[in-house]
């Protein structure tokens, strides 16, 4: 039995039961962290075995003895939080991340802080500072970003789950290119406190795991209302993972059409098609629309992303502009040459967009469409920058409408490389993409892949 590649709530329960402990389920991540990490760069910080907290072996909390790898933009207390960054390169939070306090009360132990795009502001995670990290299915590629280093590390078995963070697609994208699980919770569904920010009206938190009822699970964990957040709301607790087995017979699908999702890997779209396929066989009426207005959201996230950046790290930018990678630096440079009028008719757009999927969603339970338009481009290289710009053109929409969306595995190019289907549907409704999610994964065999790496 290969520990590494059970689902969480296997292992939970292989724990409870005693065939397992918690020092088992490390040692099984930490021998492929050693095996794998020196190739795929996934970790900037590996936590000694030593130094974990394994709480006993009382069988108390929803992620009891689960190794877990974090972000390295969420604080952890005494342990350094580099944000892939020069300037965070000793940087030793005094406090954990309101959501890494959460994961740890509930019992998981963290095991490390994984590899992300340089301040989050990408999705190649080529890191100037500390590596690129690079894709298990192929290592000449890129895994995604920017939670690049926790898509990694949950595909091959080196974290059990993984937090991540996503402002224009930067959970989904990484967990589509490496063949795993990615959500994205609605806005204000998670606490950002004591994570870096990007954007702070764009910015999500949400898990990376191998399949869909550990996604349901790691949110019934990290989600709930922090008074301290400003963009916390109050919303009754969820509960996901009872309703993963329910019907979805009768429900209506939104299948995305048109020329914004037409210009795509034919392979992509075949994939997604056929996922829809699968979905009807499991009882949803499928229906095709034509999404082109999403085309202005993702510009208009593209904006404010790159605005609301330069107006976090301004004082950075002016002192060390040179601190900053390349491409990194000429983002926030752009973002901070936009002027108010621009950002402000990009502020209208979102508020277009809410609208217009505020009613989509009053007629359809969820939207199908592609979560990357393309699959894993490579990493370096002529064009590698320009390819990596179109992974988030399906995702940041979503962003920009701060609704709750999952990518799910759902096939494979002719070369070997995962490709992911996107389930987005209205605000605070994770338990319909979950749902969905499920249906899906259970009909299908995607999810059982792993690289052989």
């Amino acid at each position: 039995m290969n520990l590494s590649f059970l689902s969480l709530t296997d292992q939970r329960d292989l724990i409870k039961s005693r065939e397992i402990n918690a020092s088992e389920l490390a040692d099984a991540c930490y021998r492929q962290i050693e095996r794998l990490n020196p190739t795929l760069n996934a970790f900037i910080t590996v936590i000694p075995p030593e130094q974990l907290s394994l709480h006993g072996e009382t069988q108390s909390g929803l992620l009891h003895g689960i190794p877990l790898a974090v972000k390295d933009l969420y604080d952890t207390k005494g342990i350094r939080t580099t944000a892939g960054s020069r300037f965070f390169a000793e940087h030793i939070p005094q406090e954990d991340a309101y959501v890494v306090q959460k994961v740890k009360k509930a019992g998981a132990q963290i095991i490390g802080k994984t590899n992300t795009h340089e301040i989050a502001l990408g999705v190649t995670n080529n890191n100037p500072h500390y590596g690129a990290c690079r894709n298990p299915w192929d290592t000449t590629r890129t895994p995604g970003g920017s939670s690049g280093g926790s898509a990694v590390a949950v595909s091959t078995g080196m974290a059990m789950a993984a937090l991540g963070t996503d402002t224009g697609g930067s959970i989904r994208i990484p967990a589509s290119l490496c063949g795993v699980v990615g959500l994205k919770p609605t806005f204000g569904r998670v606490s950002l406190r004591g994570i870096l920010p990007l954007s702070w009206n764009l910015d999500h938190a949400g898990p990376i795991t191998r399949k869909v009822e550990d996604a349901a699970l790691m949110l019934q964990v990290m989600g709930g209302y922090d008074e301290l957040d400003p963009a916390s709301m109050k919303t009754l607790p969820g509960d996901y993972y009872s309703h993963l087995r329910d019907s979805i017979k009768d429900r209506k699908f939104a299948l995305a059409t048109g020329s914004f999702i037409e210009e795509s890997d034919p392979e992509v779209l075949e994939a997604t098609r056929k996922a829809a396929q699968v979905l009807e066989e499991q009882g949803a009426i499928i229906t095709e629309i034509n999404v082109d207005f999403l085309k202005e959201a993702a510009l208009a996230n593209a904006l404010m992303t790159q605005a609301d950046g330069a107006a976090f790290h301004r004082e950075r930018l002016k002192e060390h502009p040179d601190w900053f990678g390349a491409d990194v630096r000429l983002r926030l440079e752009t973002g901070a040459a936009f002027t108010s009028s621009e950002y402000i008719l990009a502020r209208r757009t979102q508020a277009e967009i809410k609208r217009r999927l505020e009613l989509l969603f009053e007629e359809y339970d969820v939207l199908l469409l592609p979560t990357t338009p393309i699959s894993a481009p490579v990493l370096e290289g002529e064009n590698a920058v320009e390819r990596a710009r179109q992974l988030t053109r399906f995702t940041a929409p979503f962003n920009l409408a701060g609704l709750p969306a999952l990518t799910v595995p759902c096939g494979f190019t002719s070369e070997g490389l995962p490709i992911g289907l996107q389930i987005v549907s209205r605000a605070w409704n994770e338990a319909g993409v979950l749902r969905a999610g499920y249906t899906f994964q259970q009909a299908t065999e995607w999810h059982t892949r792993t690289p052989e790496i």
